[in-house]
């Protein structure tokens, strides 16, 4: 028997690739296998693309028809966006979806004097829908240029895994109001959907049929079947018949009313809402949410590239995929979706859940998305899960995201106090700045920027809603004017060099050179 290996021998040396996934970024499982996993992407995509227009839609005077009408709108494009960004953009995969930073300004639009003062419901919801279009198509032009000029990429050259530990960690992080608080509202389905979720993913992962590890690879699609089986037995039952509405809404399986509300088959298209309306002021309030949407996707490819097993993406490849973001958020602004777009958090932790971070898989996705948003019916059969099952499985997965962050740290040395200082207060501020905005905006209907500007406040209320964002804000600078001449080893600088430019790792060609031979005609910096 061979003895323990002393303190001083054990070393866990840094890796530019996650090991231990069953299938990388360009290797693919089987092609019934890989439609399973696309169609379980799918419905996890489904809680955003749900959650948002149920919240939106009836501020602006809409019915339960034009919240499904949004609803398969925003998953038509989403399938789209996640389309044009594996193929042309970053080619990681990652699901483009709705966006939660869009909401400050959305809800400001949809409190506009001039649209609050139409009577009619159904027409202020038109006009309402307009004028957010009008404003996601001119804002978009801020990704669109900073993308394909390249100057996203110079800005990231002062990214180093220092830096970028908080922002990435906290892309998860961020987002815990969006976990246990929303699962707990229907604590009887939320709760043993998350014990389901862990124990079939983590506990009983070694279970194989065939050689493939089902219950580790498809435990999502398994724990919402099952609770959303019991979830409706307890709706039939009449378990729910005699509790307050807020707890019927979230937790029985019949308040949705998408499915008697969706029509059987609806192609959305262009324009559908009518000609958009443009306002400088709605304007400016956006282009902070997309100016927090790409800091949020910076932070959420790294990610994504550790859990696809796949090099950080070059600085050039980064720009790249922030301009096709752009392009998305473009066609937000056209087809009418009511938010704007961003890299879906959830599932990039299903990538590392299900160790599967292959291309094709989230191709096919975008596929279940475009098709079940075309058959409104059976789309909406899918949609009607109820909101805690989704945030129960968020729990878990937001975390997965968080940990990759923090695990950009095996680049770093943690015995500087240096580090540590920058590390701690990104981390700290990140998070509680945001909390203090958002308990603010609770007890006083309104920011802490609150000037007769509403343009002004709009920004400055969207850029501090956002984790991700103040932390880059603050550990960018810091990593860069604290000590930062004799810190470039500590910072981890050596290791991500090589990756700053496309030519710099041989490694870098495998994964994000573009598909039918498009890099001749755009040849990587």
């Amino acid at each position: 028997m061979a003895a323990d290996p002393k303190p001083e021998e054990i070393s866990h040396p840094p890796m530019d690739q996650l090991q231990g996934l069953e299938y990388c970024i360009d290797s693919n499982p089987s092609w019934g296998e890989t439609i399973a996993l696309g169609f379980q992407h799918y419905v996890l995509a489904l809680g955003t693309a749900v959650m948002i227009p149920s919240f939106l839609v009836p501020l602006m005077g809409g019915n339960h028809g034009d919240k499904v009408r949004v609803v398969q709108t925003l998953l038509f494009v989403e399938g789209i966006n996640t389309l044009l960004q594996t193929l042309f953009g970053t080619r990681l995969p990652i699901v483009i979806g709705g966006s939660y930073a869009f909401m400050v300004p959305i809800v400001s639009i949809i409190h506009d004097p001039s649209l609050m003062r139409i009577a009619d419901d159904h027409l202020r919801f038109i006009s309402t829908m307009r004028a957010v279009q009008g404003a996601l198509i001119v804002s978009s032009s801020i990704q669109i240029i900073l993308g394909y000029s390249q100057l996203w990429a110079i800005c990231s050259r002062f990214f180093s895994p220092l830096g970028m530990v908080p922002v990435i960690a906290l892309v998860g992080f961020g987002l815990f109001d969006r976990g246990f608080p929303v699962a707990a509202r229907c604590v009887e389905i939320g709760f043993p959907m998350l014990i389901l979720f862990v124990i079939c993913s983590q506990y009983l992962k070694s279970f194989q049929t065939k050689q493939v590890p089902i219950l580790e690879r498809f435990a999502l699609l398994l724990s919402i079947t099952v609770i959303w089986a019991y979830a409706h037995l307890l709706t039939a039952s009449g378990a729910y018949k005699h509790r307050p509405e807020i707890t019927q809404i979230n937790c029985r399986t019949d308040q949705a009313y998408l499915i008697s509300s969706a029509p059987w088959i609806k192609i959305p298209y262009p324009l559908q809402w009518g000609a958009p309306t443009f306002d400088a002021g709605h304007c400016f309030g956006m282009m902070a949410a997309v100016f927090v949407s790409m800091i949020e996707s910076t932070g959420a490819y790294k990610a994504a590239s550790r859990l696809a097993s796949a090099t950080p993406p070059p600085a050039h490849v980064l720009s790249r995929g922030i301009g096709w973001q752009g392009i998305g958020i473009l066609l937000d602004g056209l087809f009418g979706t009511m938010t704007g777009s961003t890299v879906s958090v959830e599932n990039i932790g299903l990538l590392g859940s299900t160790r599967v971070g292959s291309r094709r898989v989230i191709q096919i996705s975008a596929g279940f998305m475009i098709f079940f948003s075309i058959l409104g019916k059976f789309g909406a059969l899918f949609a009607s899960i109820p909101f805690p099952i989704f945030a129960a499985v968020y729990c878990v997965l937001f975390g997965l995201v968080a940990s990759v962050g923090l695990s950009f740290l095996q680049f770093t040395n943690m015995n500087s106090m240096r580090n540590l200082f920058i590390t701690g207060v990104a981390f700290f501020l990140g998070l509680s700045v945001p909390e203090y905005f958002r308990e603010y905006t609770a007890k006083a209907y309104h920011g802490p920027a609150h000037t007769r500007a509403v343009w002004f406040d709009d920004f400055l209320n969207t850029i501090f809603f956002s984790s991700p964002t103040v932390a880059l804000i603050i550990a960018v600078f810091l990593d860069n004017t604290l000590d930062y001449k004799d810190s470039a080893r500590d910072r981890g600088m050596q290791w991500w060099v090589r990756f700053r430019t496309f030519n710099g790792d041989s490694r870098n060609e495998e994964f994000y050179t573009l598909p039918f031979n498009l890099n001749r005609f755009f040849p990587p910096s």
